[in-house]
């Protein structure tokens, strides 16, 4: 049963938690908690959780934003998005799955070399650039895993994900995906 995606501007994240236990019949672990209400890096989290996490590059490619990119991006239909997808992963297993849609244009012209190798996580990026900004958490929700998740994962059950921009200078720079499936990160495995 997938959850709607609602609008966290109006809800707390903890209410946002809380209602997607009540509709699903769950309970998130305090780890699963942290992970999808963090406003900072996620990979700087499963470094102390799990030890070093590496980043995979699995897609990346330019195309001209269409018009739902266009609007969640806040940019002009056509602009050139860097598209990149990729894989975090420990202890001998992917652990999360982020695909991120990334307005160059607006981001310091000495980031973007890495920005498209897509091998240094964002949050290890925007500190090396000294990037000054916020996240904003969009939404947390459940779904059902597409084909590229059922391949990576391994799995059919449902992943948990959230989406967030990346917000500098008023602009929205980035808007990511991550998603890992709902039996990850339980009390058991920390």
């Amino acid at each position: 049963m997938m959850v709607s995606k609602g609008n966290l501007v109006k809800n707390k994240l903890h209410d946002r938690i809380k209602q997607i236990e009540a509709e699903q019949g769950i309970k998130f672990s305090n780890t699963q908690k942290v992970l999808l209400t963090i406003e900072g890096s996620i990979t700087a989290i499963l470094d102390v959780l799990y030890g070093t996490v590496s980043i995979f590059l699995l897609r990346r490619h330019f195309e001209p934003a269409d018009s739902e990119t266009a609007a969640f991006l806040d940019v002009e239909e056509g602009e050139e998005i860097h598209y990149r997808e990729v894989l975090i992963h420990g202890r001998g297993k992917p652990m999360i799955y982020a695909l991120s849609y990334i307005a160059l244009n607006r981001c310091r012209e000495e980031a973007h070399d890495d920005l498209v190798n897509g091998e240094i996580p964002i949050g290890k990026l925007l500190k090396k650039y000294e990037v000054e900004s916020r996240r904003e958490i969009r939404d947390i929700y459940i779904e059902k895993p597409n084909a590229t998740l059922r391949e990576l994962f391994k799995t059919d059950e449902d992943f948990v994900s959230r989406d967030y921009i990346i917000i500098q200078n008023k602009q929205i720079i980035m808007r990511t995906k991550e998603s890992f499936p709902i039996s990850y990160f339980t009390e058991e495995m920390v």
